[in-house]
């Protein structure tokens, strides 16, 4: 058996501090929090490559004093807690007396700082716990800490650190929470040489919310300022019509401090209920205040995780804080009409595409069948010259207005030999369907002044076609198609049959044909879904998106798959973004498929469109006439057979 013995001091101290420091973020999370408390109204930040090789804190508040200098890089030395009953009402953001004893020893610190009283300041500098020299400087008042080669005497510890641009937006995210728990303090950070974040410090919360999470957050909230049994609520919420795929946008701040707290999620999520989308989450940032005596923040080093004496009070404060700012709210959700033709064109704020109209939709199904042969001068209006016929462009521009491109979805496409002539305008309404081999979905831009050309048709799997004449009866709940072919009835979901084929077309194709975007489109993100973004760049372009980062907390997307073209481009790339945050898979191959599967979901005919007999008649072929199509990429079945006997079963017809 090993003996048992004491450990030296130095190792000690390395392992209590990996408990205070495990990333650069750490650092600055308590530098930051000791200029708080050290009463500091401007704190500047900055860093280089991630703030692994070097990370600077500045401060104006209140300065050390020359012989406590060496005494504050001591393990439990703090001037926040004297006796253990100061425990039980902490009113400080800091009062371990672990954070310099911990970057000491894992970093080479060096500290220059002054009290108003004193004429000239104090320079110091530890190495790894040890003590290198404590000598005058000139300085003003305030603390600055600058620390470098953290981890440089611990390799393992190093080697488990993220790449300069993941630890940079470990650092940015703290920093969020930091600057908007104390709107009163002007908050800079400086990465790389580039300033990125800066707040006006005048106490103004909704100015800072502007500043830190961006003004397409800020437009989305509702003021929220609410009290009840000693517990006061305030801060912003969304309003009802926005929501997010994620908890990445809450954030609760308790006592100037930034937590996570269970119960003020769920009530949060409680009171919106019947208010907000199915399946989408609030977001807010909210301010609890309630007497120190009443929460526990002394449960872990990060002091991210707290206890309340009662959860009750602070559930039933959240909850109705927020309901009572959605019965204040008197605003309804805005609807934003398409340019009239003819009109100015314009790019919705809302990610540069305008949803599609219902004759967009009818144009997308007729685009499946082969139009009847145009005769050889096609009837046109006086007014509106015949446009010769062009071959269409595999990528375009689209400028989202309503005389833009128009997308068409197909499930038949194969090569022509030849450019079809156009079908005269008369022809459109009365196009006659035609049996389809099995086959996936293809998009084909198109001038809506010209009629829409034949897709070409490419073979979606090996299946031999069935023959059977298909006879389709209705669609119910605007959902559902039934149809009759060779003495059996189907009801097709016409969702999960058009995304099961938009996801068989992604898959076979090697590198998904994207869309380049007239206007770029800035979207705001958290810092997580930022790096989520970033290391998923190859699978997100082999998908058919181009993003990258644009700032700490903003991509800007240059494009998107081709059959998303008339979706909400924001919306998209933020729900894209939620899906790899939450971690969907590790997995590369994986990873894509999950982006497959996205794409194909949002891209797809929903379930209450209401669709057109000749729609109906086209996608019951591609499903009937292919086995392989049986299921969605979720799992669920695409179509239900009912055969003839087993109906006439139910109606007592036979036994």
């Amino acid at each position: 058996m090993a003996k048992i013995q004491v450990l030296d001091r130095h190792t000690a101290e390395l392992i209590a501090a990996g408990e205070v420091v495990e990333r650069p973020a750490s650092v600055v999370k308590e530098l930051f929090e000791n200029a708080v408390d050290a009463g500091a109204t401007l704190i500047t930040v900055e860093i280089e490559h991630g703030g692994v090789t070097m990370l600077r804190v500045t401060d104006n508040g209140s300065g050390i004093e020359r012989e406590d200098v060496p005494t504050a890089f001591l393990r439990h030395a703090t001037s926040k807690v004297r006796t253990a009953d100061d425990l039980e009402s902490i009113g400080t953001l800091g009062f371990r007396g672990e954070a310099l004893a911990s970057v000491a020893e894992v970093a080479r610190v060096e500290m220059v700082t002054r009290t108003e009283a004193e004429e000239v300041g104090t320079h110091y500098v530890i190495e790894g716990g040890e003590e290198q020299e404590c000598e005058d400087v000139g300085c003003a008042k305030g603390t600055t800490v600058c620390v470098r080669d953290l981890f440089f005497n611990i390799p393992a510890r190093m080697k488990f650190l993220k790449t300069d641009m993941g630890e940079g937006n470990a650092v940015s995210g703290v920093l969020d929470h930091l600057a908007l728990s104390h709107p009163e303090i002007a908050v800079r950070f400086v990465r790389d040489g580039k300033e990125v974040l800066s707040t006006a410090g005048d106490g103004d919360v909704y100015g800072c919310i502007y500043a830190v999470l961006g003004r397409d957050f800020a437009k989305t909230l509702m003021p929220v300022d609410y009290e009840m049994g000693g517990i006061r609520v305030t801060g912003f919420a969304n309003k009802p019509e926005f929501g997010r795929q994620n908890r990445t946008m809450q954030r609760f701040f308790l006592n100037g401090r930034y937590v996570k707290t269970r119960t003020a999620a769920a009530a949060l999520e409680q009171a919106y209920k019947g208010s907000l989308m199915v399946g989408k989450l609030p977001t807010c940032v909210l301010y609890i205040e309630l007497p120190a005596d009443a929460v526990d923040v002394n449960v872990h080093p990060t002091k991210l995780d707290v206890r309340f004496l009662r959860d009750k009070p602070v559930f039933d404060a959240v909850y109705y804080a927020i309901k009572s700012a959605l019965e204040n709210l008197h605003t309804r959700k805005e609807a934003h009409l398409p340019t009239p033709k003819g009109g100015a064109t314009s790019v919705p704020s809302g990610g540069g595409f305008s949803a599609p109209t219902a004759e967009q939709l009818r144009l997308s199904f007729s685009a499946l069948e082969t139009p009847k042969p145009a005769p050889e001068t096609p009837v046109t209006p006086a007014s509106k010259p015949v446009a010769p016929a062009a071959p269409a462009p595999k990528t375009v521009l689209h400028d989202g207005g309503d005389e833009g491109f128009t997308a068409y979805k197909s499930f038949a496409p194969a090569a022509p030999t030849k450019t079809p002539e156009p079908a005269p305008q008369a022809a459109l309404e009365d196009v006659k369907p035609i049996a389809i081999t099995p086959e996936i979905v293809e998009i084909t831009p198109q001038m809506p002044a010209k009629e829409p050309e034949t897709a070409p048709e490419i073979p979606l799997t090996a299946q031999p076609e069935k023959s059977g004449e298909i006879t389709v009866l209705g669609e119910a709940f605007a959902t559902y198609i039934f149809a009759e072919m060779d003495g059996e009835l189907y009801v097709i979901d016409k969702h999960a049959a058009h995304e099961r084929i938009l996801y068989n077309r992604l898959r076979e194709t090697p590198h998904t044909e994207a869309q380049q975007l007239l206007a770029p489109v800035t979207v705001t993100v958290s810092p997580e879904e930022l790096e989520a973004l970033t290391n998923a760049a190859d699978e997100l372009e082999a998908a058919g998106f181009e993003v990258e980062p644009f700032g700490a907390r903003e991509v800007i997307v240059r494009a998107v798959p081709l059959m998303l073209c008339d979706r909400d481009v924001t919306e998209t790339v933020l729900e894209v973004a939620s899906g790899l945050c939450a971690g969907k898979t590790e997995v590369t191959t994986d990873r894509l498929d999950w982006l497959y599967h996205n794409t194909a979901c949002r891209a797809a005919v929903k379930a209450g469109d209401r669709s057109t007999p000749d729609e109906w008649k086209t996608l019951a072929e591609a499903v009937l006439h292919n086995d392989a199509i049986r299921t969605c990429p979720h799992g669920r079945p695409v179509c239900i057979t009912l055969s003839r006997k087993e109906l006439e079963k139910q109606f007592g017809r036979i036994v």
